[in-house]
């Protein structure tokens, strides 16, 4: 069995090799067997050359197409790409014309279009961060709000994911550790989608609104504990669970965001504000300024991933650090936000419906069962974060908004499902079910924003 991210290191990064942790189940096992084969006929790496750009041409217009028709349905961008991903996996496209599915995606292995994924979701994450205004969590209020959303956000779905999983685990997953089954099934409903989550706050225009801050801070803590969860829980299932290395990489990462804030803030702006005015006037970010900032992005990154937290956290923390620097941020969207937008992000959204195949769900009690889930998660996300909100003294409109956001899964819930699938402790059904719930979630979350953000906003959205 291929141990996958077992040392804790969330394995979605860089330190998963095996084409089963990035397809969905059946489909992995074709990829892994057909890519040696093709490699080794064409001898040279044009061949790979070629299906990599087969593949982007594809999954770019699937993309845009999947943004486009999501927006006339008044959803979510990543919504309709997520689903045109699905649309083009196993589920439709390799179920319709399987010869054609197997050559555009299995002939070569994954990894080269999911590194493309990945440093697309680390941008992203950074343009979060700096996007939004964190000087709301001055107020006493806001940050035992916040604290208390964070803290019932991942209570409440654990209690509920570790009973459904424990008891599931026989009849869904019978080859399973049923504690271990359960432990992974509560980790995956207390997941976050912290990418989305943020990319739909900028979409709605509440990055600066107390809400929206409240929210993406709350889902920023909840996420950090999750995968401190994660990496416990792999840790267990591996049998490597080390308490002193755990504490040991809490240490680090509260040296690391101690770091970030004394010492590498104060630095990075002042580096930043030097080369704006000696490089061309108006001009906050210049070939320098960005290469700086480029190369600060993936340094941070690349410490989060060795604290064994996901990547995306340290790209997110450094956009924190910045997130005062107002010409910075407007000359980041206009010069790199819009190719991010455009050209990775669908990447990666679009993507990670590749890995999901609904034909594995082939009876009514699975069917039964995939709604038990989806109910239970919201229950315990949407529910949790509601009534701690209202217990709080927010408004009914405002506690629904800040649930759904908090509701708000997919991609980085997926992260969870492959390391669970790889070391056997939830089966390809569980898989594909909670696959389901995590884009179920995020569907609702648009049309709800819509209707109940106007009342807290004072803006209308169409």
């Amino acid at each position: 069995m291929h141990d996958c991210g077992a040392a804790g290191v969330a394995p979605a990064d860089t330190n998963c090799h095996e084409t089963s942790c990035l397809f969905p189940p059946g489909v992995a096992r074709g990829a892994l067997m057909a890519a040696p084969a093709v490699l080794t006929s064409a001898g040279s790496a044009e061949n790979l050359l070629f299906f990599v750009l087969l593949q982007l041409a594809i999954i770019v217009v699937a993309g845009r197409i999947g943004g486009l028709l999501a927006r006339r349905f008044y959803q979510a961008v990543a919504a309709g790409e997520i689903i045109m991903g699905v649309l083009l996996g196993p589920s439709l496209f390799g179920w319709l014309v399987p010869g054609a599915f197997s050559y555009v995606f299995q002939s070569v292995p994954p990894q080269s279009l999911y590194t493309l994924s990945q440093i697309g979701l680390i941008l992203l994450m950074f343009q979060i961060g700096m996007e939004f205004d964190f000087a709301h969590l001055r107020e006493a209020g806001v940050r035992r709000l916040v604290t208390r959303i964070a803290v019932a956000g991942i209570a409440a779905p654990f209690v509920l994911g570790m009973a459904a999983g424990y008891w599931s685990a026989p009849l869904l997953s019978p080859g399973a550790n049923a504690l271990l089954s359960g432990l992974f099934v509560a980790t995956a409903f207390s997941i976050t989608a912290l990418p989305i989550l943020g990319r739909i706050m900028i979409e709605f225009d509440i990055t600066q609104h107390r809400l929206g801050v409240i929210a993406i801070s709350a889902a920023a803590i909840n996420d950090v504990a999750g995968w401190l969860l994660l990496a416990v829980v792999t840790a267990i299932a591996a049998a490597r669970f080390d308490p002193g290395g755990m504490l040991l990489r809490l240490g680090g990462l509260l040296a690391f965001g101690l770091l970030g804030w004394f010492a590498v803030r104060p630095l990075l702006k002042r580096l930043l504000h030097s080369l704006a005015v000696s490089g061309t006037a108006g001009q906050p970010l210049g070939e320098n300024a960005l290469t700086l900032l480029l190369v600060a992005v993936f340094v941070a990154a690349l410490c989060t991933n060795q604290l064994g937290i996901f990547s995306i956290f340290g790209a997110f923390f450094l956009g924190v650090l910045l997130f005062d620097e107002a010409a910075l941020i407007a000359a980041w969207k206009e010069r790199v936000g819009r190719f991010v937008g455009v050209f990775f992000l669908p990447i990666f959204f679009t993507y990670t419906g590749l890995r999901t195949d609904v034909g594995s769900l082939d009876s009514a009690a699975l069917w039964g069962w995939c709604l038990l889930f989806i109910a239970l998660a919201t229950a315990g996300k949407f529910g949790a974060t509601y009534v701690v909100a209202r217990w709080s003294g927010v408004d009914a409109r405002s506690a629904t908004a800040l649930g759904i956001m908090m509701n708000t899964r997919a991609l980085m819930e997926l992260i969870v499902l492959n390391v669970g699938l790889d070391l056997g402790v939830i089966s390809h059904a569980v898989f594909t079910m909670l696959v389901l719930m995590a884009i179920c979630s995020t569907v609702v979350t648009t049309p709800v924003l819509r209707r109940v953000l106007p009342a807290v906003t004072g803006v209308v959205y169409r």
